[in-house]
């Protein structure tokens, strides 16, 4: 079965990417056609880079990195819930992308995004980052804006038409996330 990750991009504490990924997954777990689980970055406390080699070498000493490395390498495919810091992407998000690289090749990726403005500025970067790292993105993307699927900023209560929105983003990852099994498979 396609096992799909859905990563939360965020350490920040009082964060809101908790409420996004667990409606992500509420709403990712009724389906059939796939496995999903949170991949949370707090649980593999990622420190700015600490590898004496670059990703690309696969040459993983520090154990935080092999376990982060094996977790990516269980998936198929992802949905990052990320917020957008600075009109760009959370540094924990990014840090724990670079830490690895031949993990994410060849898999397919779909972005939930919260902030301003939707959190669009930090898929934008996100988008160009996933094709450095030989991922495939997919063109359905939810964006939740803060002023109308928060209540004051923080109580996440999303507009009944993000549900439809998030469905499509499932079916293109999923879809995509198969597709591309033959070559990961080589």
């Amino acid at each position: 079965m396609t096992k799909i990750g859905i990563i939360v991009g965020s350490t920040r504490p009082g964060r809101n990417a908790d409420a996004v990924a667990r409606w992500v997954y509420d709403i990712a777990a009724q389906r059939t056609d796939a496995e999903f689980e949170i991949v949370d970055l707090l649980d593999y406390k990622l420190p700015l880079l600490d590898e004496a080699y670059p990703a690309s070498f696969g040459n993983y000493t520090q154990p935080h990195t092999q376990a982060w490395a094996a977790k990516i390498a269980s998936l198929d495919g992802f949905v990052i819930v990320t917020g957008e810091y600075n009109r760009s992407v959370p540094g924990a998000l990014k840090n724990a992308i670079d830490f690895i690289y031949a993990e994410w090749n060849n898999k397919a990726v779909g972005f939930v995004s919260y902030g301003s403005v939707g959190g669009a500025r930090a898929v934008e970067h996100l988008r160009g980052i996933a094709g450095e790292m030989q991922m495939a993105d997919v063109r359905a993307h939810v964006a939740l804006s803060l002023f109308t699927d928060f209540e004051n900023f923080t109580a996440f209560k999303p507009a009944d038409n993000q549900r439809d929105t998030l469905a499509t983003t499932l079916d293109q990852v999923v879809a995509w996330s198969k597709a591309l099994a033959p070559l990961r498979a080589s």
